[in-house]
């Protein structure tokens, strides 16, 4: 073992990647790339638009049920299809998936976690260089292009 290591030892020392997913060796652009945040608010918007609508068509307007049921609804939608189709409708209508960072199937934890913390909002706005957003980050997942 050599007496240099360039490795970062404390928070903050880790360079910025020079594009999104460098770090987790992803290309720069195209498919597999990490999903830029145009597609990723757009896809946001038809899910969560979708999960309104669900909510309107089982709850009562008058009631105001629908303001706690449609986060619960979208959180039920990501949860099911994350695993199934590999992405909500909105992802996939846009051309984007959810993937596990260790590979293979993204499995049933992921989806539930990432759906919980996404619909907290905080975790969703807060990302890395990488444009990972916190929900991906704990959640050990990635949303990448095609």
């Amino acid at each position: 073992m050599s007496g240099t290591d360039d490795r970062p030892r404390n928070f903050g020392e880790l360079a910025p990647s020079v594009y999104p997913g460098e770090r987790l060796g992803l290309p720069e652009s195209g498919p597999r790339s990490v999903a830029r945040v145009g597609r990723r608010i757009l896809a946001l918007l038809i899910d969560w638009a979708s999960a309104m609508l669900v909510s309107l068509l089982f709850t009562p307007y008058e009631s105001g049920a629908y303001t706690w049921v449609t986060p619960l609804v979208f959180a039920v939608l990501q949860a099911v299809f994350i695993p199934t189709i590999g992405g909500s409708v909105g992802h996939r209508l846009l051309g984007l998936r959810v993937v596990a960072l260790v590979g293979g199937w993204v499995g049933l934890w992921r989806p539930i976690v990432r759906s919980v913390l996404l619909t907290l909002v905080i975790p969703a706005i807060v990302w890395d260089s990488d444009q990972r957003g916190f929900h991906d980050k704990v959640a050990g997942t990635v949303l990448l292009r095609g």
